[in-house]
């Protein structure tokens, strides 16, 4: 007699990874903070890339006191790092950590990093400013519960812009005497 329907079959189970995954990548942020918190820096990113076996953790750490992060920044908080990855299960033994500045064309993303670099020439791209082009970040303002870029173009005209209205922005890279 032939079975119809799902008659004396197993049950299927189907078992998402995207929740652990998710927890270990949280998990992994925490304990890079931290590590970064205890050292007075920031983490600014981590990226994870490579492969399973040989995951690739990139980190990006600034500054709290706005200097510009050394070679020997870097080394410290990628021993302080290691030191806590190192036997732990949130990556795989052969893990490669790389560690880093935000670097000279550094993404804008908070209202602080506005504040953090009035003074400096920003690639900035907005449609309220007409596309992209460099300003120099004169400070931020709060009206009404906005807050707004205050820019200077090169010839000294003065433009605000919500942040909200930033769709890029990062510092320009300019040559100095």
């Amino acid at each position: 007699m032939a079975r119809r329907g799902n008659v004396g079959r197993l049950p299927t189970f189907f078992c998402s990874r995207t929740y652990l995954r998710r927890h270990v990548k949280q998990t992994l942020e925490e304990v890079v903070a931290q590590e970064l918190d205890a050292l007075g820096f920031d983490l600014f990113e981590l990226r994870r890339g490579g492969s399973r076996s040989r995951p690739v953790l990139e980190v990006r750490l600034d500054r709290r006191d706005g200097g510009e992060v050394t070679v020997a920044d870097c080394a410290r908080a990628s021993r302080a790092i290691e030191a806590q990855l190192d036997g732990s299960d949130l990556v795989a033994p052969q893990y490669v950590l790389q560690v880093s500045s935000p670097g000279v064309e550094r993404p804008l993303r908070s209202p602080a990093d506005w504040r953090r670099f009035a003074g400096r020439w920003a690639s900035v791209n907005s449609p309220a400013l007409g596309g992209r082009a460099e300003w120099l970040i004169v400070g931020v303002e709060t009206v009404d519960g906005v807050e707004a870029a205050v820019l200077q173009d090169a010839k000294g005209n003065e433009r605000r812009v919500a942040l909200t209205d930033v769709s890029d922005a990062r510092l320009a890279f300019r040559w100095t005497k």
